[in-house]
């Protein structure tokens, strides 16, 4: 059985618009002491990320402990939305769960993120078969791979999560890479000292 976790990555800065270099706020920097704590004895063989610095950063602290080095992918960065800062997101956000092809001039739809997504999760799948995976990810990136498994997975429930920061999602797979679990994890408020 392949295991891979995919990890929200924990709260950024708003302040910095740049998506490449946004970093975590202090609140981030600390929660993600949580995904540390929730991985330490889940035997993981690989690390992967989007290469986004705030999805780098959220596992960072975890491969850091165990000293593993992260894999970037680039086909796990998260949606690219336009060229600009969109002010109404959360219109634009509805507008794409409700047309799969709707996107702005220069950004992507939710099929292209969810086509690349799946494409580098079953990557990943084939080449680390039977190992334990963890991928720091994004919230929409993250959700069209749901979407993908649970077609149902909509707008209402992209919206339920939309500040779950950290948040993870485990998904189970058999040797054929068929989805046999996925479920999500709810971090403990409080850690333990590491």
């Amino acid at each position: 059985m392949t295991r891979v976790y995919f990890i929200r990555h924990a709260e950024p800065n708003f302040n910095n618009h740049d998506d490449l270099t946004r970093e975590l706020s202090a609140k981030g920097l600390e929660d993600r002491k949580r995904v540390t704590e929730f991985l330490l004895d889940k035997n993981i063989d690989v690390a992967i990320s989007s290469p986004f610095k705030r999805a780098i950063d959220t596992i960072k602290d975890f491969t850091d402990c165990i000293g593993m080095e992260i894999v970037i992918i680039d086909y796990f960065r998260e949606r690219k939305v336009d060229s600009g800062w969109i002010d109404d997101f959360t219109a634009f956000t509805r507008k794409q769960w409700e047309d799969f092809s709707f996107k702005l001039s220069d950004g992507e739809c939710l099929q292209e993120v969810q086509e690349r997504n799946v494409a580098a999760l079953e990557t990943v799948i084939e080449k680390y078969k039977g190992k334990n995976i963890i991928i720091g990810s994004h919230g929409t990136a993250l959700s069209t791979v749901i979407q993908h498994f649970r077609p149902a997975f909509g707008y209402e429930d992209f919206a339920r999560i939309k500040m779950k920061m950290p948040w993870i999602v485990e998904f189970e797979f058999d040797e054929a890479g068929k989805l046999i679990d996925m479920r999500e994890h709810d971090l403990p408020q409080e850690i333990s000292n590491i």
